[in-house]
């Protein structure tokens, strides 16, 4: 089978495709037939060693899929072969196939192809985690999207405009708003032509915001909590900016509002139960056309770098898939 290898922490370039053998899994685990793999902003920095996390040399990286069981090991007993499936698996993505554990695993809806669920785990579990648990976003509170056009970000909209918030999407083009737009924020900010402050003041008739989602970091998060409303939650989703801010203590005790971490990957493994019921909700909105993953762009396994390349330079809109040429059949 093709499989993407990183050989040494460092430049995407140094990545290299090679044939490797198929493996049988073992208790608890299933061997899966990767159709299309999701591309992530932490797939490039796990490569360049820059991650939390630093798997074992030589590695796939590569953490979101979508394909079909193959082989099912001892003790499995929620998937069968043949089952068409979506899940994380940490490492190993991008490839022709994987032996995972069967837990990093679900069958996906029936109405859900394999590109699609390629790109719908990642973002749509990150983003339900962050506004479920960690901001518990009521109906009728005002949600900010920071980097909304971005995959988590366009999640982050959809998943808001379902829980009954009034969203706001906020990103660095007409064209990237538009995407926005139409995934559904209520109004959308530009804020390299707009001031993200007198904007959003004026939006929510001076009282802020009660969510503030950013998964870009930089200078606009110190902009965004300073449009906070009283008790507000500012969720800190990661850094796609390559910027990670310092934000003044003064500002979150003034307002008395939150600076809450999210953690999708922990807390999918520390509270895999709330993590199942938060996937049920997931796949019942996509079932019901309120969640519509938009994949902007597919590319063969070998094209690998240019998809991370298109992450690191912030040009994506949505989601990129790698496929493989593997198919259900």
């Amino acid at each position: 089978m093709r499989a993407v290898i990183c050989k040494a922490f460092g430049p995407l370039e140094d990545l290299v495709i090679e044939d490797r053998p198929a493996h049988e899994p073992g208790p608890g685990e299933v061997r899966v037939a990767i159709e299309a793999a999701g591309v992530n902003f932490p797939d490039t920095l796990m490569v360049e060693g820059k991650y939390q996390v630093k798997p074992a040399l030589p590695f796939t990286p590569g953490a979101e899929i979508g394909g079909v069981v193959q082989a099912v090991g001892e003790g499995v007993t929620h998937l069968a072969v043949g089952m068409p499936v979506t899940g994380l698996v940490g490492v190993g993505a991008f490839a022709e196939e994987a032996v995972v554990r069967a837990g990093r695993l679900m069958e996906r809806p029936a109405a859900m192809d394999a590109i699609t669920a390629a790109g719908f785990s990642m973002t749509y579990g990150t983003s339900m985690h962050a506004l479920r648990q960690r901001a518990n976003l009521q109906p009728g509170e005002t949600l900010l999207v920071l980097g909304a056009s971005g995959g988590v970000g366009l999640a982050a909209v959809e998943i808001g405009k379902a829980m009954g918030a009034t969203v706001i999407a906020a990103a660095g083009s007409a064209e990237k708003l538009e995407v926005a737009r139409k995934a559904g924020a209520d109004h959308v900010i530009d804020y390299t032509t707009e001031s993200l402050r007198d904007r959003v003041k004026d939006l929510t008739g001076g009282k802020g915001v009660d969510v503030v989602y950013d998964p870009v970091g930089g200078d606009r998060l110190e902009e965004a909590v300073r449009v906070t409303a009283w008790e507000g939650r500012i969720l800190i989703v990661g850094f796609a900016s390559g910027t990670i801010p310092r934000i003044p203590a003064n500002l979150l005790l003034l307002k008395g509002c939150s600076l809450v971490g999210v953690f999708f990957g922990t807390f999918a493994s520390v509270d895999s139960a709330a993590n199942k019921d938060n996937f049920r909700q997931l796949f019942a909105w996509f079932e019901e056309g309120r969640l519509k993953p938009l994949i902007s762009r597919t590319l063969d396994l070998a094209d690998t770098v240019e998809a991370l390349r298109l992450l690191t330079g912030r040009t994506a809109i949505g989601k990129i898939v790698l496929t493989t040429g593997r198919t259900a059949s």
